[in-house]
Parts: structure tokens; sequence; C-alpha cells
């Protein structure tokens, strides 16, 4: 029978070398500051960090549902066929799929998450920003395309990270809950504005601007909460050299 141990030093499967690496890592993830400590679930709920990642998770969910439901069509409008057009739709998902592992595989080799989670979505929001200029250059709207599945995938693995680090262990079961919940209900919203903004105006860009505003939003609280954070770190680093 398997099983998961409630401790690395109690992992058989792996090499002493291995244990003792994770140790020191959780070690030192548990080390840093948190911004949301200890609470009552429902004040878990409406807490600010929480919301603000919440925010975040919205913008890349929202773009998520630009590339599911609309790309093929947007793609379709140009002239391409079925077996094309699954073709050509297929090109940014894989390349964004590389740059998702590159991007999260720097993140853990720096450290740093903050800005791994605020530059994708700074990118998706200009991308999206910018189809208001493409007019009908496949190749211009292509491209913004692949920056914007690439700005929707490469923060999600910094971004988990960020927000585990962020909660701590004793409050982050209630908070990722309530990020995902609310990010997905944001992209569930998404997908009924999105329709209902092209039916009025019949312009495809005016329609997922609102998800350009959202992600700029979310980069912005994440940078703001990430300056907080190190603010909160330096002072009590301060008062450890004190005592």
């Amino acid at each position: 029978m398997l099983f998961l141990t409630d401790k690395p030093a109690d992992a058989k499967w792996l090499t002493e070398p291995q244990r003792q690496w994770l140790k020191k890592t959780i070690e030192v993830e548990h080390a840093r500051a948190q911004l949301v400590p200890p609470m009552s679930l429902w004040r878990v709920l409406t807490n600010k960090y929480v919301l603000i990642m919440a925010l975040a998770y919205a913008g890349a969910g929202g773009a998520a549902i630009v590339r599911t439901l609309w790309m093929p069509q947007l793609v379709r409008s140009f002239g391409f066929g079925n077996a094309q057009n699954g073709l050509v739709t297929a090109v940014p998902f894989g390349i964004a799929a590389a740059c998702m592992f590159l991007w999260a595989r720097n993140s853990d080799r720096t450290g740093e998450r903050v800005w791994h989670n605020a530059i994708p979505l700074i990118g998706l929001a200009a991308a999206i920003s910018a189809f208001y200029f493409a007019a009908n250059q496949f190749w211009l709207i292509f491209a913004l395309l692949v920056i914007t599945a690439v700005g929707s995938y490469a923060s999600k693995g910094p971004f988990w990270a960020l927000s585990s680090e962020w909660l701590g262990p004793k409050v982050a079961a209630a908070g990722l809950a309530q990020i995902n919940a609310l990010g997905t209900l944001a992209a569930f919203f998404f997908s009924y504005l999105i329709g209902w903004i092209q039916a009025e105006t019949r312009s495809f860009a005016l329609a997922i601007l609102p998800i350009a505003i959202v992600s700029a939003l979310g980069a912005v609280g994440v940078i703001l909460a990430g300056a907080s954070q190190r603010k909160k770190a330096t002072a009590g680093s301060r008062n450890l050299t004190r005592h």
C-alpha cells in the first residue's frame, strides 16, 4: 500500500539529500512574511489580499474564455477551413505551454514570484488592448492571440505558488478555494459579457476590453501587495536583529 507521509523526513522513497533539500525548502517558504495571518474563515474570504489574487486570477481566466470560445470564430472569419482553423488555433496553445514551463522554472530558480505574476498579466492586458488597433490584419491578430495565450498560461505556476506563500499553511485551504471560486465565477461572467458587448457594438475588440482592464488591475494589485510583503519582511528582520 502506498501513502504520503506527514513530514519529508519520513518519506522513505526519497534519498537523504532529497529529504534534507525538501525540508529546508519548506522551512524557507514558511519563514517568508505572510500577508494573511491566521484568522477565521469568514475573514479569510473577505481578506483584501485574497481578493487581489482573485482579481488577478479572473484576468487570466477571462483570457482563457477568449481563447476557448472566440479564437476559433475569429480565425474562421479570415476564411480558413475546419482543418486549417484547428491547426492555426493550436499554435498559440503550443507556444503558451512551452512558455508556461520555462516561466515557472525560472520563477522557482530565482525564487521571485511577484513579477513572474505581474509581467504576464501586463502583457496579457496590453495584447488584448491592442486588438482595437489590429483591424483586419491576420498576422497581427494572430501574434496578439499568441501573447494572450502566453500571458494567461505563464502566470499559472507562479500564481499558485505566490498565493500559497502569502496565505500560509493555516489559511491556505480557505483562501485558495476563495480565489479559485471568485476567479472561475468572473471567467463565467466574462463569457456572457463578451457576447453581449459584441452583439451591441459589433466589435470584438471592445467586447474583450473588460478583460484587459481586470488583468491590468490584477497586475497592479499583485505589485502593491508584493511591496507590502517586502516591507513586512524588512520590518521583521529589523526586529529580529534588535533582539
